[in-house]
């Protein structure tokens, strides 16, 4: 069953970072643009600033979760790694719970709340007319792969099994 979760995460993780990498080259463009049309052309192009700030937050967000799925994240191993060995692996337990909580309270529920509201709303960006709850969408997308990449790591913790070569 770990394979098979490992084979799922690696498959998910390389289409993340596909959609990542687009994003990133479609922010320097855009940037690129918006620096060209206000020192060359004498006006910045009014959608670029909004745009960019639109593609850093998903960006952002989906990064994050990229990065926590493959372990990237910011940690302080070295006193953890002091502990007995099963102490390290219930501190780790309790860490996978606490993401999880907050993945789904604050990220999928919250984020969840703040798209549904907008889209009600009905507000919309100045430059673009994007429906916010759309830009918004970010917020549950990225948790629900944090509580993907959760759930895996949680699995792989108890089953004492790394399921994959570093």
């Amino acid at each position: 069953m770990l394979a098979g979760l490992v084979k799922f995460k690696k498959g998910m993780t390389s289409a993340l970072n596909w959609v990542l990498i687009v994003a990133v080259a479609l922010l320097v463009l855009d940037v690129v643009w918006g620096v060209f049309t206000r020192y060359v052309l004498g006006e910045q192009a009014k959608w670029t600033e909004e745009l960019a700030r639109f593609l850093l937050i998903w960006v952002a967000l989906l990064g994050g979760a990229v990065a926590f799925g493959i372990k990237g994240h910011l940690g302080v191993d070295y006193f953890v790694e002091q502990f007995h060995p099963d102490a390290r692996r219930m501190m780790a337990v309790v860490a996978h719970l606490i993401v999880l909580f907050f993945a789904v309270a604050v990220f999928i529920c919250g984020g969840g709340r703040v798209v549904a509201d907008a889209l009600a709303m009905e507000q919309t960006t100045p430059a673009l007319e994007w429906k916010m709850g759309h830009v918004y969408l970010a917020l549950p997308i990225a948790g629900i792969f944090m509580v993907i990449y959760t759930v895996e790591n949680l699995i792989e913790t108890l089953t004492g099994g790394s399921g994959e070569e570093k």
